[in-house]
């Protein structure tokens, strides 16, 4: 249906379903709200990935790919702010209503200013119903690049959520106030946002696979220093990195994924990714949920999140390097 009515029509969805858990007064409509903001969520995000990547030319791609994720990480570091500011003084009911207006501001104009993607396409004849697109991604030469890519989604979607789930109540855990808890999440984006527009630039000057693999070493570092009760003022410095490193990794593994696809694969490899990686967004919740409640100290919440960074850095160093297509074949050739 090509990435333009995609893009409007998951917008569309995730707005309206922020507005519903506004005015939800059931446990049960909220949490069906949640669930059509997840899926708005899930069309916008690799859609929007992919489209960026057909827009650029292949030396900026990684570049342009991390400052529009830019723009999710500033929406996720207001967030925080937006909670301290208004809770618990004001009702959470806000911070939904609020969150819904940009959305429903920016549409009408991206439907006048944004033009169709010039790789979208209609399918082939005969290729609709091919295990929802799967096949071609699993198919020899590229099923080894496939798997690894959701693996890495999987350790990096694990982090992101995980952390930044749980991460204002961990700090509580560790004896800091709300307030400050929230700021220190705040770093955390901050940091997301630099490592996304720097780490783009950086990759496409040497290479998006080992500005990833840093990436996920640096957020496991920085978890592993928290541990040990730091000084405010290096505690914000490693929530900066930990932001940097573990969130700047997974939007940076996404540039990494749209740079390694064939076009015609490129929207099919990123969604298929981003829907393993969510089995990672699910888990990383539950394990510092499960870690909490556990009568572990509150250390082995890093402990623990800083193994899943170490694997996604081994995982992203294991991704084949792409030689160039040959007239042969019009296959790429993955070693």
């Amino acid at each position: 249906y090509g990435a333009r009515l995609l893009l409007f029509g998951g917008a569309t969805v995730f707005s309206a379903g922020m507005l519903v858990c506004a005015v939800a007064h059931t446990f049960w409509l909220f949490g069906a709200a949640r669930l059509v903001v997840g899926i708005g969520l899930g069309i916008v995000l690799p859609t929007v990935t992919a489209y960026i990547a057909d827009l650029s030319a292949p030396e900026r791609r990684s570049r342009n790919v991390g400052i529009m994720m830019s723009g999710y990480a500033a929406g996720a570091l207001l967030a925080p702010l937006l909670g301290a500011a208004t809770l618990p003084g004001m009702s959470w009911r806000w911070i939904y209503l609020i969150g819904a207006v940009p959305a429903v501001v920016l549409i009408p104009l991206a439907i006048r200013m944004l033009p169709e993607s010039p790789v979208s396409a209609p399918a082939p004849a005969g290729s609709r119903g091919e295990m929802l697109g799967l096949r071609p991604l699993l198919a020899p030469g590229i099923r080894r690049v496939t798997i690894l890519f959701w693996l890495i989604s999987f350790c990096g979607l694990l982090l992101v959520f995980g952390i930044s789930t749980w991460l204002p109540t961990i700090m509580q855990a560790a004896g800091y106030s709300l307030g400050s808890s929230l700021l220190q999440t705040a770093a955390m984006w901050v940091g997301a946002g630099v490592g996304m527009v720097a780490g783009g630039r950086v990759a496409d000057a040497v290479g998006v696979k080992p500005v990833v693999a840093i990436a996920f070493l640096a957020g496991a570092v920085s978890l592993l220093l928290m541990s040990t009760a730091p000084a405010i003022g290096f505690l914000f410095l490693l929530m900066f990195v930990s932001g940097l490193g573990f969130i700047g990794s997974q939007v940076l593994t996404n540039a990494f994924i749209v740079t390694r696809y064939p076009d015609e694969l490129r929207g099919r490899g990123i969604g298929w990714a981003l829907s393993v990686g969510r089995l990672g967004a699910i888990s990383g919740p539950l394990l510092g949920a499960a870690i909490l409640s556990s009568q572990l100290p509150v250390q082995w919440n890093f402990y623990l999140f800083a193994v899943p960074g170490v694997i996604g850095a081994a995982l992203a160093a294991l991704v084949p390097v792409v030689r160039a297509r040959t007239e042969a074949s019009q296959e790429p050739d993955f070693v």
